[in-house]
């Protein structure tokens, strides 16, 4: 029976078709369908109940906080409501005043920024008449009156004028310029109105409402639906209260520095800032053009545009940039992708509103993803969570074959964490599914070279990393056929690599550890991951490929300088067992009777150290189910071949007393 690597049973390299979709995912699409429909359509009455649902959310701590100075329920809902209601109406009839004052100076406003747009068109003229002459030809104006004068010559001296025809429109009666003033007023009001009352009878019922949630959605489990909830709330909560408070700020320092610059009206100004700024991307852009083009008309120069454009484009960034990541944090929990994509449906769907709502709207469609299982892939295209683990990412990369995709991935999991950490928490398991991947058949030869090559090259752009030693940090110490002797373990820091322990004479070769790949398609990988650990730690080694334990090769091994072997399995399933088994038994047969034989099994194989049969079948000193573990054995050896090459203490004779 040969032992070189083979494929495996089964069809080899087969993929399954895809499947044709089920009735239930199609039902899925349809009820997506509708419910989009319903949203368009009923937006008339969706949109108020909407923003009733998040005022509450944003009165929410305040009605807590009243009713802990032992205000009623009733007496706190509406005395909230109603400072609601006060700051809505104040920031109304203050914005109406300014715009006011603003409009009796719009002529003289209006004066200057004539003026100006007239000396930027001479400039201009100006400018493009010297380059004309430059270039040799006939200036502009030159051009445009010879064409004139041309044009009125060629032109018939009998040409009809055309005749002047104005069209009047009949007189409005009383009751139609009523209802052209009162239209826009009463339906913004009629609007506030609803929302006020929806919200009042939200927050007097928060409770009855949750209950009914809970027996609608999800009384079954009712553990589930009560996390999902209040997550859903602390979130929107804290994301409404947080951007209030961010918005706010932004007023503030707006309105300041309009004052400083000397725009008029800046109070407006930064009340349409914090205002604009819930609107996501272009609020605040939009809440510059009108200080802007103020400034243009205040100022005969061109100073106080500077200044103001100069003060937006420094607020706004850091604001953006610097204040909203430190406070938010992660608690809304989207990703920039999801804010893009939400802000173009929910603008689609409807209107400016929606642009508006579109963040918290969305925010609730991923604590819903979050915790319903149908509904988790908004969880996976709108949370900010990384799509895949660690350990999905780096075989991903590894079958795409980017050797430097590979190595940033590993360069920015290696500042938290040390190399033999980053190989047995996120290499040995990616390795592991691209063999659970070779079992299922679905990967090719040219895909197991390019794994094979990729690992590799990160194995070999690693080599320059340190790896701080710590014995603590491993979860248990390796497992024995019988009991580890009791030999004391190294310090941090304090391994032979650091110069504090002189190595016995076995143990000073050119490389006393051999590491033996298994017969499996990626062991040879592992077993080189494993010489890299101990060579930093100051213990040479070198890697044996398995084609060269066979019955034929191994006689030709050289066993000399061995003082520890460690073979290297990913998978150990079926006829592996017995392959194991024949290897231990040929090196057992070269080896000298003192040389330990230790078994990784990396990394899932856990169950197979507490099968007693399996592990008196295949005979080996040690099993480890991590390369942590497998260093530490080492250093443990190497510490208590040490101990004992060391002489005895002679104590030393007394001399007689005189």
């Amino acid at each position: 029976m040969s032992d070189l690597p083979t494929p495996l049973n089964g069809p080899p390299f087969q993929i399954t078709p895809a499947e044709t979709p089920s009735l239930r995912s199609l039902l899925t699409v349809a009820v997506s369908v509708v419910v989009v429909a319903g949203l368009y359509f009923g937006r008339s009455v969706l949109i108020p109940i909407t923003l009733a649902m998040l005022l509450s959310f944003l009165l929410a701590p305040l009605v807590n906080l009243l009713r802990r100075v032992r205000l009623g329920r009733v007496p706190s809902v509406l005395l909230a409501v109603l400072m609601a209601l006060t700051v809505i109406l104040g920031l109304g009839g203050l914005i109406g005043t300014q715009v006011a004052g603003l409009a009796e100076d719009a002529p003289r406003y209006a004066s200057t920024i004539h003026h100006k747009v007239d000396t930027l068109q001479q400039l201009v003229l100006s400018h493009m008449t010297d380059l004309t002459r430059a270039l040799g030809g006939r200036p502009a104006h030159v051009a445009v009156a010879v064409n004139a004068k041309q044009g009125g010559a060629s032109a018939p001296a009998d040409a009809q004028k055309p005749i002047a025809v104005e069209v009047r429109q009949p007189d409005l009666t009383a009751m139609q310029i009523a209802q052209r003033i009162v239209t826009p007023v009463v339906e913004p009001l009629s609007t506030t109105a609803i929302v006020l009352i929806v919200a009042i009878f939200i927050l007097l019922q928060r409770e009855d409402l949750r209950d009914r949630m809970i027996r609608l959605f999800g009384s079954s489990d009712l553990h589930r639906t009560t996390i999902a909830m209040n997550d859903a709330a602390r979130r929107l909560s804290r994301y409404l209260v947080t951007q209030l408070a961010v918005n706010t700020a932004f007023g503030v320092i707006i309105g300041t520095g309009l004052a400083f610059i000397g725009i008029p009206s800046p109070v407006m100004w930064g009340v349409l800032g914090a205002l604009l700024r819930f609107v996501p991307y272009i609020g605040a852009p939009l809440s510059a053009i009108m200080p802007l083009t103020l400034a243009a008309a205040v100022d005969p120069g061109w100073s106080r545009l500077l200044w103001t454009a100069s003060l937006y484009l420094v607020v706004e960034p850091v604001m953006g940039q610097a204040v909203e990541p430190l406070v938010y944090g992660r608690s809304t929990g989207l990703s920039p992708f999801a804010v893009v994509v939400a802000a173009t449906f929910w603008t689609w769907l409807w209107g400016p509103i929606g642009l508006i709502l579109s963040t918290p709207l969305t925010l609730c469609l991923v604590v819903l993803g979050r915790h319903v299982a149908r509904l988790e892939f908004l969880d996976v295209l709108l949370g900010d969570r990384p799509a895949l683990t660690s350990v999905e990412s780096f075989y991903q990369r590894m079958l795409a074959g980017d050797h430097d995709e590979v190595y940033d991935h590993a360069e920015l999991l290696l500042k938290q964490r040390s190399l033999s950490s980053y190989y047995d928490d996120v290499a040995l398991k990616g390795l592991r599914l691209a063999v659970i991947d070779a079992e299922r058949g679905v990967l090719s030869p040219g895909h197991l070279d390019r794994i094979r090559a990729s690992i590799q090259s990160l194995i070999e752009d690693l080599d320059d990393y340190e790896d701080p030693w710590s014995p603590q940090a491993g979860a248990e110490a390796p497992v024995a056929s019988d009991a580890l002797p009791d030999v004391p373990r190294y310090p941090a820091g304090d391994g032979p690599g650091h110069g504090k322990l002189d190595l016995a004479p076995a143990w000073r070769g050119a490389a006393p550890v051999m590491c033996i790949a298994g017969r499996g398609l990626l062991d040879e990988a592992v077993a080189t991951m494993l010489a890299q650990l101990l060579d930093k730690q100051g213990i040479p080694s070198r890697v044996t490929p398995h084609v060269t334990t066979t019955r034929a090769a191994i006689g030709k091994m050289d066993m000399g300088e061995v003082a520890m072997v460690c073979i290297s399995c990913l998978d150990l399933s079926g006829s592996s067992v017995s392959h194991l088994r024949y290897l231990l038994r040929r090196l057992r047969w070269r080896l000298p009777p003192d040389v330990p034989i230790l078994v990784g099994l990396w990394p899932d194989e856990a169950e197979v150290l507490h099968d007693e049969r399996l592990r008196a079948a295949v005979g080996a000193d040690y099993y480890a189910t991590s390369l942590h573990e497998t260093v530490e054995a080492c250093l443990q050896s190497a510490r208590k071949a040490s101990i004992d090459a060391q002489p005895p203490l002679v104590m030393a004779t007394p001399l007689p007393a005189d």
